[in-house]
C-alpha cells in the first residue's frame, strides 16, 4: 500500500481501491498500553516462583497468558540443563586379581518380557574365581538398591578390595557415590572401553546365551 503511495503518486484512497484493501487495515494503530514496566518487573522477579500472584500481590492485574508471552519475550526462561558430569573414579588398567573378594565387577543386562515390557538384571561376580554373586532382576533397579544388593553381599562375605564398573548413570548416581564413599573403593573404567571390564563382559554374555536367549518352544 505504502509502495503505491510513494511510487505512483496515488492518494491513500486509490491505493486501497486497487489492491481491495479497506481503508481502515491501513489506517488501523494500536491501541495497547506501554508494557514497559510490566515487562521490567518480572526480570526482578524472574528468579522467584509464582510470578502471576506475585504480581496480582502487588496490584498488577493481568492475565497468566500475557505474564508467560512477556517472560518468553525477555528471555527470562530457565535455561536447559547440561549433561550431568560423569564421575571420575580412578581409571587404572585392567588388574588381574590374585585371590577371592580384591576385584568385584558388575554390570546390568537387559532384555524384553514376552509382553513388551522390558527389565533389567544387575549381576555381580568375583573377577579372581568368576563367581556369581548376585543375579537381581527386576523392571527398576535404582542406585539404593544396588547399594543394598552390595550390603547383602557383604555381609555374606569379606569385603572386597575394588569394586569395578562402567560410568553409566546407574553406577554414577548419588547413592552410590555416597555409599561408595562410606564403604569401599570404586573403579570407573574410561567411557566406551568395555574391555577394561572384560570379566563383566564374558560373564554378560554367556548369561544372554544360556538363559535370556533361551525360548521354550510351543507344543
Amino acid at each position: 500500500m505504502a509502495y503505491l503511495v510513494t511510487t505512483c503518486e496515488v492518494s491513500q484512497r486509490r491505493a486501497c481501491e486497487v489492491v481491495r484493501a479497506p481503508r481502515s487495515m491501513v489506517r488501523y494503530r494500536h491501541r495497547r498500553p506501554d508494557d514497559a514496566a510490566l515487562r521490567a518487573r518480572p526480570k526482578d522477579l524472574a528468579r522467584e516462583r509464582r510470578l502471576n500472584q506475585m504480581l496480582k500481590r502487588e496490584g498488577t492485574m493481568v492475565k497468566l497468558k500475557k505474564v508467560r508471552h512477556l517472560y518468553s519475550e525477555e528471555w527470562l526462561q530457565v535455561k536447559r540443563r547440561k549433561g550431568r558430569k560423569k564421575a571420575s573414579g580412578t581409571r587404572a588398567p585392567l588388574v588381574i586379581p590374585q585371590a577371592p573378594n580384591q576385584h568385584w565387577s558388575l554390570d546390568f543386562v537387559s532384555d524384553v518380557f514376552a509382553f513388551g515390557r522390558c527389565f533389567r538384571v544387575l549381576a555381580v561376580i568375583d573377577d579372581f574365581s568368576a563367581e556369581c554373586l548376585c543375579l537381581v532382576a527386576n523392571t527398576s533397579l535404582s542406585g539404593l538398591r544396588v547399594g543394598r544388593e552390595l550390603d547383602r553381599i557383604i555381609a555374606a562375605r569379606r569385603r572386597p578390595a575394588m569394586i569395578v564398573s562402567d560410568n553409566g548413570t546407574d553406577f554414577t548416581s548419588m547413592a552410590i557415590l555416597r555409599w561408595s564413599q562410606e564403604k569401599i573403593g570404586w573403579d570407573y573404567i574410561a567411557p566406551v572401553k568395555p574391555q577394561q571390564n572384560s570379566f563383566i563382559e564374558s560373564f554378560n554374555a554367556r548369561l544372554r546365551d544360556e538363559l535370556l536367549n533361551k525360548r521354550c518352544s510351543r507344543p
